[in-house]
């Protein structure tokens, strides 16, 4: 059943306090992945991806931009923050990726439900707020006073976007998917981690005028630990089950210092950790894995990965292929004049092969109308 509003606990979904800052590593971001129907009938359909990100450094360099944060957030009594950070956003058509079509720096203002400044009645508990940055143009996000739905907008867009205004409104899918749960981890000398998810909700709205619906998936993170490598993906089935995979890793390629889509050095990993979700909306169980496997190889530029995870219960088997690359690149001065980077890629994905096997039998890519899904691969090492 269709929750009334998002589940879960929300108290830090529009906080940045959790840790004490660490200059040159902590970094705060809330990230959308919206994956919508193709009109022409395309199972992989379109993505678009917005985040809105802080970050304290003195500088960094965003896909060649300087970016030079000033300060830190500034908290006023009733928890609202002012900050000064960037929103960005690509955009793939069910055919051609349109890399950045939006980075922009700017102030923002995040702002709680309960802030006095907010506009409207909250239900207290439900997680209402938003992300306004401090522009002409609209581009805010956030979720509405009764936690019934968020509201994302990018309207207008920078002259060269494929669309020019996108209006979205994400609201529950199911109180599996839909109920937010966190992740965290904290290492030596205060690195660590922690993260906030919604695995998935139903997207409705409009680009350019024309209704469009499909599925999403929600993320706030904040990082304040080196980027090392990983892979990571996350796919959304037509029954409303959700799997995802997470693999950090040690590489040679720790010591890229480039974007580019393939090199010789990346022909292998150590797992540092394996973690993979199965949420099964068919037979009303979720799973975990501890165990993950994720191969990879290139048909051009473009990886095909292979994932397996299994629990002694479950097993998945899969094989996926990207479609198209989105990348962002990082650098980052570090000690003694060096640089640190990081090239972060984005890759929609097409299902080849879905083996799901559990104690009812087995069930493949073809017993699912669509499967819409995205994977992450990241090299290099930010510090």
């Amino acid at each position: 059943m269709q929750p009334s509003h998002f589940l879960g606990d929300l108290s830090g979904l529009w906080r940045l306090d959790q840790r004490p800052p660490i200059r040159g590593l902590t970094w705060d971001w809330w990230w959308w992945l919206v994956m919508l129907e193709d009109e022409e009938g395309r199972p992989t359909g379109k993505q678009l991806m917005t985040l809105w990100s802080t970050k304290d450094a003195p500088r960094v360099e965003v896909n060649g931009q300087t970016w030079r944060p000033e300060g830190r957030p500034g908290v006023d009594a009733h928890g609202g923050m002012s900050l000064d950070g960037m929103v960005c956003a690509w955009w793939f058509d069910g055919q051609v990726m349109h890399d950045a079509v939006l980075a922009k720096r700017c102030s923002m203002v995040v702002l709680p439900g309960g802030h006095p400044s907010w506009p409207g009645k909250v239900t207290p508990g439900r997680g209402a707020g938003a992300v306004v940055p401090l522009l002409d143009e609209d581009y805010s996000m956030g979720l509405e006073d009764d936690g019934s739905g968020f509201w994302l907008t990018l309207n207008p867009m920078p002259e060269d976007a494929p669309f020019s205004a996108l209006d979205l409104r994400l609201e529950p899918i199911s109180e599996r998917l839909s109920t937010a749960r966190e992740a965290t981890a904290t290492y030596a000398a205060g690195l660590g981690y922690d993260i906030l998810r919604l695995h998935g909700t139903t997207a409705k709205g409009h680009i350019d005028g024309t209704e469009v619906r499909g599925t999403a998936y929600f993320q706030k993170v904040k990082v304040q630990a080196p980027s090392v490598p990983w892979y990571w993906g996350v796919l959304h089935l037509s029954d409303g089950s959700y799997i995802d995979w997470f693999l950090p890793h040690a590489s040679p390629t720790l010591t890229s210092l480039d974007d580019r889509a393939w090199t010789s050095r990346d022909v292998g990993h150590v797992a540092l950790s394996e973690g993979g979700l199965l949420h099964d909306e068919t037979r009303g169980h979720t799973e975990r894995f501890g165990r993950v496997v994720v191969g990879k190889e290139n048909e051009g530029d473009l990886p095909v990965f292979s994932i397996r995870m299994w629990n002694g219960r479950v097993s998945v088997d899969l094989e996926v292929a990207a479609l198209a690359r989105a990348h962002w690149t990082f650098d980052q001065p570090t000690r003694a004049g060096l640089r640190s980077h990081l090239t972060y890629n984005e890759y929609p994905l097409e299902v080849r092969r879905l083996r799901l096997e559990d104690e009812q039998g087995v069930r493949t890519e073809a017993d699912f109308e669509w499967i819409r899904g995205n994977a992450e691969h990241a090299w290099g090492l930010l510090h």
